[in-house]
């Protein structure tokens, strides 16, 4: 866990939501100067802030509607924080929780250097990082009816197809076993939407690779040279870590990456682990699916352990 540590002269929490913005600004003293509800707009939020960004830090608990206050802070050069949500027990728990409470607390963390942070990822990259995220979603989806294709196949007793479920063909002869017309219509809708899905997903992919190469395209070569990450692996890894120099150790990226699990102890007595859902799940995903490609490339044998 990083906290942000570094001295201003003013602090300002932000509890953010989509239409509206409780703003909380502080003094070196902890003296509120403003504490006041806006409209969730660059427009209302520069004059409120205007007498103060000389010296003055910004934070907001990290939640999908950050995007626009960080680029905001970018273009005025005032400091941005981004709150780590899992982390920020002290908002989450209190006796009494609104938007009122929840900036003054924002910004008390902020000055007392306790805020912990997450990584405010950059502008340029951000939005094709997004959609390699609602890639990797819609072909989940698709596998979602390949299996239904399957199941409904082996309901009724019929022999797989396999990956000859992209033929016609094949479709259609297997169709043709059943008596019951409304189970030939459950997999036709099946597989044309994975038909569909099929032709979107190359279109987004031959996009992110070619914005993928303008943005790091020597970091892409040394991850596919690497076996078992090929095309889409590589870029989930490029694009979910960024600059791994921001990673002080290897410990801190494995950790990172979920690869590790965090052991809860007190008194010299174990309690198990904790902490699970700390960290990039999009990585944790990319390893796991890295790591059996590997070994079966290089004809590893897998010993099961008890």
């Amino acid at each position: 866990m990083k906290f942000y540590t570094a001295q201003h002269k003013y602090y300002c929490g932000i509890d953010l939501h989509t239409k509206q913005m409780y703003v909380c600004i502080l003094d070196q003293l902890g003296k509120v100067i403003i504490h006041k509800n806006i409209k969730a707009t660059a427009e209302c939020f520069k004059p409120l802030i205007e007498r103060y960004k000389e010296d003055l830090v910004v934070a907001v608990e990290c939640m999908f509607t950050w995007y626009w206050v960080a680029d905001f802070c970018a273009e005025e050069e005032i400091p941005f924080v981004l709150g780590h949500a899992l982390y920020m027990k002290a908002i989450h728990g209190g006796k009494a929780k609104n938007d009122k409470i929840d900036s003054h607390k924002i910004a008390t963390l902020l000055r007392g250097g306790l805020f912990p942070q997450a990584y405010v990822y950059p502008r340029k990259m951000r939005s094709t990082r997004d959609l390699l995220r609602r890639r990797t979603h819609l072909m989940r989806k698709q596998s979602e009816m390949k299996a239904h294709v399957t199941n409904t196949l082996s309901q009724y007793n019929v022999p797989s197809l396999g990956s000859s479920l992209k033929y016609k063909f094949t479709r259609e002869e297997a169709k043709k076993l059943f008596k019951d017309q409304s189970v030939p219509k459950a997999i036709d809708l099946d597989t044309e939407l994975i038909g569909h899905y099929k032709k979107e997903l190359e279109s987004v992919e031959r996009y992110i690779e070619k914005y993928a190469k303008d943005h790091d395209y020597h970091s892409i070569m040394i991850l596919q040279s690497i076996p078992g990450i090929g095309r889409i692996l590589s870029l989930v890894i490029l694009y979910e870590i960024h600059d791994i120099n921001r990673f002080p150790s290897v410990q801190n990226f494995a950790s990172y990456a979920r690869l590790v699990k965090c052991r809860k102890e007190s008194a010299g007595k174990i309690y198990g682990t904790s902490g699970a859902k700390i960290g990039n799940a999009h990585l944790k995903w990319a390893f796991s699916e890295a790591i059996p490609l590997m070994m079966r490339g290089m004809h590893i044998p897998v010993t099961l352990t008890t």
